[in-house]
């Protein structure tokens, strides 16, 4: 993940998303992808050797110009990236503790996760045997740690939990030889060689990746999605292009589902039929949209750990996630496990506010769906998925909700509005009335600051 290559590679690659998205046809891949997207919010963790320096994941070893990087070796790449892939010999997360996470994710009404198995530096956190650059590998001292495959540990205990899980997997790997040859210095995030001139080379890269993810559809459990990155990995659009990166989709997603019946395949920004659903970055859509889709964003302003990174406010987030369901899409929250593999307080802190609005509110969340007028000034609005009830989230600008004594509501219903109620307060009687497509609610004094964040109208049509 890089919030500015993956902001402009979206931009680039989704224009045209509304005549290019290709719904499944698998009818096991339709019925998972529903089911996902009833779950609406999920977990998403960046985390690998790179979190003990606090440092970019994987960006400060890509020459890209853009590049910052800070500390000892900073003024001479290779000194640095030597470094940089020697943290392997000192990453020891004894603090791991897998169902820490699950229990806080819970509580929170995270339904889902999503963990980077591998990100663009070929750091494995799975037990692969295409490499001995993982934490398993006999350079890391976690690897004598009874949970050292921290992938699979991960998984077991979230699926235990119930949620659906997802492996995040890189197509670029800036490790493996046969994507930067050491013949070549790398220039950018792109393979360093010509793959046309040299395709026996791209060849044992295409059956790496292909080795590497069918060791996470076998020796994993049930995997219901998997997540790729690096978008820029892809078949070229130019004719004789000598830097082509084709991965061979096809041939990599039969085998996963041959594994994996039902498997979601996220090729994120490769627009066409292996793109089960979209993942705009750092962003929420401003409109509903016609196909599957997913905000994936940082707590903070990372994706990986940040000593000193700056966390969203619990409101700021239930704000996001409010407006990102009422467009018909899900929340994947990312957080950074630090180098001893735990969480930074605050974090915890974070979900267990969003737990408490989440157990009051959730209703109008999970397997819901947009409806018409979407939103009309600070109020969000979902519909369950029997469309007998519609629900309508009042914003505040402030933690503490200030609510009038009389709040005009637009709805569209056809037919009778039966019973108007507020989360959190089902017992209060609710005076209201409907006309002209205006619900106008009087709210008891009692009620007025009685909430924290926003309040939630059910309608019951």
């Amino acid at each position: 993940m890089k919030q500015l290559l993956g902001a402009i590679l979206i931009i680039a690659c989704c224009s045209n998303l509304h005549a290019q998205y290709q719904p499944p046809k698998d009818s096991l891949v339709i019925k998972k992808l529903a089911e996902w997207q009833d779950q609406k919010f999920g977990l998403f963790m960046h985390w690998g050797p790179y979190s003990q320096w606090g440092v970019a994941e994987s960006w400060t070893i890509c020459p890209d110009d853009w590049v910052v990087r800070t500390g000892p070796y900073s003024n001479n790449y290779f000194e640095y990236k030597k470094a940089y892939e020697n943290l392997p010999a000192t990453f020891n997360p004894v603090a791991f503790n897998p169902e820490k996470w699950v229990k806080a994710a819970k509580a929170a009404g995270m339904r889902y996760v999503v963990f980077t198995t591998k990100h663009h530096d070929g750091f494995c956190m799975f037990d692969t045997k295409q490499t001995e650059y993982k934490i398993t590998g006999k350079q890391t001292p976690f690897a004598g740690n009874a949970n050292s495959n921290v992938s699979k540990v991960i998984f077991n205990a979230f699926r235990t939990a119930g949620f659906m899980t997802g492996a995040y997997f890189s197509k670029p790997d800036w490790h493996s030889e046969f994507f930067w040859w050491p013949y070549f210095p790398p220039k950018d995030h792109n393979v360093n060689y010509s793959t046309t001139k040299y395709p026996d080379r791209w060849k044992m890269f295409q059956d790496f990746t292909y080795n590497q993810i069918e060791e996470l559809m076998t020796g994993y459990g049930a995997i219901d999605i998997l997540w790729l990155d690096g978008g820029w990995v892809r078949p070229s659009q130019k004719a004789n292009d000598a830097f082509n990166m084709d991965i061979n989709m096809p041939r990599i997603a039969a085998m996963a589902r041959s594994h994996q019946p039902g498997l979601i395949v996220v090729d994120r920004t490769v627009t066409g039929e292996f793109e089960n659903y979209t993942t705009p970055e750092q962003e929420v859509p401003e409109k509903p949209l016609p196909y599957p889709w997913e905000t994936c964003m940082t707590m903070g302003n990372s994706w990986s750990y940040s000593k000193n990174d700056q966390y969203k406010s619990a409101h700021h987030l239930l704000d996001l996630l409010v407006k990102i369901v009422s467009r018909g899409g899900n929340f994947l929250l990312n957080v950074g496990p630090d180098g001893n593999g735990d969480w930074d307080p605050v974090v915890y802190q974070r979900l267990q506010e969003i737990g408490a609005w989440m157990t009051i509110n959730g209703e109008g969340i999970y397997a819901s769906r947009p409806v018409a007028p979407y939103s009309s000034n600070n109020i969000y609005y979902t519909q369950s998925k029997n469309g007998k009830k519609t629900y309508a989230f009042w914003l505040s600008e402030k933690d503490t909700v200030e609510l009038p004594a009389a709040i005009q509501i637009p709805l569209a219903v056809s037919g009778k509005l039966k019973n108007v109620t507020m989360a959190g307060a089902q017992k209060a009687t609710i005076k209201w009335t409907y006309a002209n497509g205006i619900v106008t609610v009087q709210v008891p004094a009692s009620l007025q600051h009685a909430f924290l964040h926003s309040v939630m109208f059910r309608f019951d049509l």
